[in-house]
């Protein structure tokens, strides 16, 4: 039987200088609570100028911070039903 589909929402916004990128990111949640992360990614001088691929590398890390805090926070919700300490897997 299928259950009525929840969706979160995500954002985010860059913001670039010629050798850093900066990402950050937010997820609103079905319970309408917010979490928010940054990534950072540098270019080296050798490096041509590929402003895409700055945003790809400090986007995966803002969006790796975001599932560890969901991870966090799962666990700590776990944790508060059970009464007892979940363990976590890593990812």
């Amino acid at each position: 039987m299928m259950h009525t589909a929840v969706g979160w929402h995500v954002e985010l916004e860059f913001q670039e200088d010629e050798t850093h990128t900066r990402a950050a990111a937010m997820v609103r949640l079905s319970d309408g609570s917010e979490l928010r992360a940054h990534g950072h990614a540098s270019r080296h001088g050798s490096d041509a100028n590929q402003p895409r691929v700055g945003e790809e590398i400090a986007g995966a890390r803002a969006l790796n911070e975001l599932a560890m805090q969901l991870l966090a926070k799962a666990h700590g919700e776990i944790d508060s039903a059970s009464g007892r300490t979940s363990h976590s897997i890593n990812i």
